[in-house]
């Protein structure tokens, strides 16, 4: 029996495949699907031959002590692929490792559909080539990047993001306040450190550190915290309560947010949660970073709106005192910043596209499988 082999490298790679996964098991139930993935793509029926925790890495320091595990994962998977069950390639996203993936299933003549492709756009575009010549589909979730890989000869479509999914039946504010067991009225901070070990070792005191200097300047605020599903952290590091795995909830139910880069922030703009963004990386990776990158902005609402919606406090700049206070307009309501602030989201959510990305790349999928 031939399969679909689905290829994902972290924890929202599993979330958007088992998306996927779900639209192709009700529209081609025969169809076996197998691949590297987690709870999300085990619960739409996938055949998990790897947990995703175990290729979950980033940055150029951090990964090179994955290199092993990750060669090997890729030898189980060229023999796979060259037993001739597979059919197509999905691959979502992590790009160091799926280009190899990419270029496996290439030789094998199998055809590679790329979901949630590399942003070419801010480092990397030495990878367009081989993306033109090993992806046989490319299926891009921000707008401008459909244009941008049919100008290097890559079939791509964009197919919208695939939040706007999830974000159809969000919350009201007070919903939201009240499946947290949060008062109806009042200031409200959400934080998100991040998932990974290495974002939360550098991410979680400052953070803390920024919401206990807002709580000494606004006594009457909360804060809460979202935390993916495998984090725990001990109290004595974050006096503040845990959510887990339940972030439109926690975005909806909040007044402003404190977020890492990342997928959150676009996030955010869904549930209209006006936010600033700190990270920080290793030295070294962010020294490596700083000559790559082509773009100006690091947070996803930032480059989708071609300009600081945001405000980013990088490296050294994420700093408790001033990062309370860019927060601190956000939690006021009528303040200019805070309404600026929401307008800006606002263009954000109409360049995001329209629902059903999942399925539309899971007719992409079908169409292409052998």
């Amino acid at each position: 029996m031939r399969e679909i082999l689905f290829v994902v490298g972290e924890a929202s790679g599993d979330l958007h495949a088992g998306k996927v996964a779900e639209e192709i098991r009700a529209l081609r139930p025969d169809i076996h699907m197998a691949g590297i993935g987690g709870g999300h793509m085990t619960r739409a029926g996938v055949e998990i031959i790897e947990p995703v925790e175990n290729l979950a890495v980033m940055g150029f320091v951090e990964v090179l002590a994955h290199i092993p595990k990750h060669w090997a994962l890729l030898r189980r998977l060229r023999a796979r692929i060259a037993s001739g069950g597979v059919g197509l390639v999905v691959l979502v996203d992590y790009p160091g490792f799926n280009l190899k993936v990419a270029r496996i299933a290439h030789e094998a003549g199998v055809p590679v559909l790329y979901y949630i492709t590399p942003q070419v756009w801010a480092w990397g575009a030495d990878r367009l080539p081989a993306l033109a010549k090993l992806v046989t589909k490319a299926a891009p979730i921000l707008p401008f990047e459909e244009a941008l890989l049919r100008e290097h000869g890559i079939d791509a479509t964009f197919v919208g993001h695939p939040l706007l999914d999830r974000a159809l039946n969000l919350p009201s504010q007070a919903q939201a306040r009240a499946a947290l067991g949060l008062p109806d009225s009042g200031e409200i901070l959400a934080v998100f450190p991040g998932s990974r070990r290495a974002e939360l070792e550098r991410h979680l005191a400052p953070f803390v550190a920024t919401a206990q200097e807002l709580q000494r300047r606004r006594p009457g605020l909360r804060v809460v915290f979202g935390v993916a599903p495998t984090v725990r952290i001990d109290a004595s590091a974050c006096p503040f309560p845990l959510v887990h795995d339940d972030s439109f909830t926690v975005l909806r139910a909040a007044t402003a947010g404190l977020l890492k880069s990342g997928t959150t922030t676009l996030e955010a703009a869904v549930a209209d949660l006006p936010h600033v963004i700190g990270y920080r990386t290793n030295p070294i990776t962010y020294r490596i970073a700083r000559r790559v990158v082509k773009i100006p902005h690091i947070g996803l609402v930032n480059v989708v709106a071609g300009r600081e919606v945001s405000r980013e406090f990088v490296q050294h700049a994420l700093q408790p005192t001033e990062v309370a206070d860019a927060l601190a307009p956000l939690l006021s309501s009528g303040n200019s910043a805070r309404l600026a602030a929401l307008t800006g989201l606002a263009e954000v959510r109409s360049r995001l596209g329209t629902p059903g990305a999942s399925r539309r790349v899971a007719d992409m999928a079908i169409g292409l499988f052998a």
